[in-house]
């Protein structure tokens, strides 16, 4: 018989209690995040109310002007970064599932933000080198685990000094450590970003317990 951790009502009536303390989701953001729970099957992807505010509001501080964005899913986080940035602002966007391609664009359409993402199909790998040295103020890593060492350093060198990298998901469900902690490849690709990123003298980093882990990076 399955258990419930015995926080978890706890940490849900918590999280519960933020979303009515912190801005509203915008109207636009709801509906993508409701379509991706009908129509795919990680519609956990998708940044969220909380988070979302938290990139939407990260991007107003810093005064981003330029933002990249490894992982576009449905676009959701791309329009809350859209939204964080003046009118000539810009985000890239790479997404290498093109099956996705044409629902993105109708999000990117429906929104008033979207004339300020460019999407990218394609492998970050090879796609991130083609942008000048220093082009962004902020980059949000949320591809593929695997591949997450591999686009942490084709991103650094894009992104100028002082500026910021988010990590996402780099707490992966609490599986790397502690009761959960699990070997399965994801949550070993999560944990060695973790650990490789911890000794890296480049940047300054902390972890933030936001949602399923936010790893804020400072360029030096």
């Amino acid at each position: 018989m399955n258990q419930e951790n015995p926080n978890q009502k706890e940490i849900e009536t918590i999280e519960e209690y933020i979303l009515t303390c912190i801005d509203s989701e915008p109207d636009l953001l709801k509906q993508i995040d409701r379509e991706s729970h009908v129509k795919t099957l990680y519609p956990a992807m998708n940044s969220g109310h909380l988070q979302g505010r938290f990139l939407a509001m990260m991007t107003k501080v810093i005064g981003a002007t330029h933002v990249l964005e490894i992982g576009t899913f449905a676009g959701y986080s791309a329009l809350c970064f859209a939204e964080g940035l003046e009118v000539s602002g810009e985000v890239h966007t790479i997404e290498v599932n093109d099956e996705l391609e044409d629902t993105i664009r109708a999000h990117l359409k429906a929104s008033v933000h979207g004339h300020k993402v460019t999407l990218h199909i394609g492998d970050a790998v090879d796609i991130v080198p083609s942008f000048p040295d220093e082009s962004f103020d902020l980059a949000f890593l949320d591809g593929g685990k695997d591949d997450y060492w591999a686009h942490y350093e084709v991103t650094l060198p894009k992104v100028r000094k002082g500026g910021v990298i988010l990590a996402d998901n780099t707490l992966w469900y609490g599986k790397v450590a502690g009761e959960m902690k699990s070997d399965d490849r994801a949550t070993c690709a999560v944990r060695q970003f973790n650990e490789r990123l911890a000794k890296d003298p480049r940047v300054e980093k902390v972890i933030l317990p936001l949602r399923d882990g936010l790893t804020f990076i400072r360029k030096k």
